[in-house]
């Protein structure tokens, strides 16, 4: 062999181990280091998918920290399933927020032979995402969306540990039109799975309950612009306006309305129900209403030491972090129940397990939906989102 030719086969190795190694990189980011199996050990595999970058990637990354938590736990715990210790493993990947990336991300982690999945975050990922997983019979819980469509699909293998948005929206129109007493109301939403899903919901039931819409418009969920669609409300003088949406849009929207002038009060749902909103309407979000799936955290069983544990570690909790908590220990308890960690097997424990979580008892109903329908009512005061009033929850009675 030629000196030049040897140079050349080398390099052409290097570049080869190189690709190899920013392929395996790109198959996301496996957290936990997995022990050889020997026969007295398994690894568990439990994926997660979350916006990690752009505008929800606080919100993301405080899911992914909820599940870090419990993962960590269980971890330290020592836990055995079918007799043998489990080392659990969380593998993380940014859906973007996205449809189409999250068939994606849903595929790799098919192709990946996870355990089961947490996630993913937004309705609008979360929905094409679950066929994906039951099409490969993976089971699949979602901390956050709320979409009613999820576990109306009839997929076995969805299930969802907060109140979705048939309860919410209800609770949210009940809220506006007896509590607030809003006869004229005005609702946009971001055309997302969610935020659409949402303002249909309680469009409903605040016309059941007497109230005339007066205007239902829509932006984006990329939008940070609203003068335009604010300025043809006002027109219509509504006593109460309705944002289905995430907190980077109702914020601005909320800075806008004010700087309109327009005399409405703001309600919005769980999206908004954050401290970005408030450090994005600054001085104008005092006032505003939200909700919240389930009760106020320190109201929840295990709240106060969730937030002790999780905020030392990760600091302030933004929205969903202690369902992601209880979503994993749920899936956990059901393979331990199960005697195994193939979805195939503690799929059917799944379905019908009863855990008492830190949110609250955790149970669901035929179709993979929460029993337990809470939503808690929101209020920005002084700077910070206290509780008003918790509505619901008739499925637990």
């Amino acid at each position: 062999m030629k000196w030049g030719q040897a140079v050349n086969k080398t390099l052409v190795t290097k570049f080869t181990l190189l690709a190899l190694a920013v392929s395996l990189a790109a198959c996301g980011k496996k957290e936990g280091t997995e022990p050889a199996a020997s026969s007295n050990e398994i690894v568990v595999t439990i994926g997660t998918a979350n916006p990690l970058t752009g505008t929800q990637a606080h919100l993301g990354k405080d899911n992914e920290n909820g599940m870090r938590l419990a993962i960590d736990e269980a971890n330290a715990k020592g836990i055995s399933i079918g007799g043998k210790k489990a080392k659990f493993v969380m593998v993380s990947e940014d859906d973007q927020a996205d449809p189409r990336q999250a068939t994606i991300v849903a595929q790799k982690m098919v192709d990946a032979k996870v355990n089961g999945v947490i996630g993913h975050l937004n309705s609008g990922t979360t929905i094409p995402a679950s066929r994906i997983y039951h099409d490969a019979s993976i089971v699949q819980i979602s901390p956050s969306a709320t979409n009613i469509t999820y576990t109306a699909q009839g997929f076995n293998t969805a299930f969802r540990v907060m109140a979705n948005d048939a309860q919410q929206g209800k609770a949210l129109a009940e809220f506006a039109t007896k509590y607030l007493n809003a006869k004229k109301i005005a609702i946009i939403d971001d055309r997302t799975a969610y935020g659409q899903g949402q303002a249909d919901q309680f469009e409903q039931v605040a016309k059941a309950n007497g109230a005339e819409i007066v205007a239902r418009e829509f932006t984006s969920d990329k939008a940070t612009d609203f003068m335009a669609v604010l300025t043809a409300i006002k027109a219509k003088k509504p006593e109460l306006l309705f944002f289905g949406g995430m907190d980077t849009q109702s914020g601005p929207m909320m800075k806008q309305l004010k700087a309109l002038g327009l005399e409405a009060k703001f309600l919005t749902g769980d999206g908004g129900s954050t401290p970005k909103f408030i450090q994005l309407a600054g001085d104008t979000s005092e006032g505003a209403y939200s909700s919240l799936p389930g009760v106020p955290l320190d109201k929840m069983p295990g709240g106060k030491m969730f937030a002790d544990k999780f905020t030392a570690k990760y600091g302030q909790i933004q929205s969903y972090a202690p369902y992601c908590y209880d979503a994993v220990n749920v899936m956990i308890a059901a393979m331990q129940k199960a005697n195994s960690a193939d979805p195939a097997k503690y799929l059917p424990v799944l379905a019908k397990i009863e855990l008492d979580g830190v949110t609250g008892k955790i149970r669901f109903d035929e179709k993979g939906d929460i029993k337990a329908g809470f939503v808690t009512v929101y209020q920005v005061k002084g700077g910070k989102w206290e509780p008003l009033k918790t509505l619901g929850g008739e499925a637990a009675k």
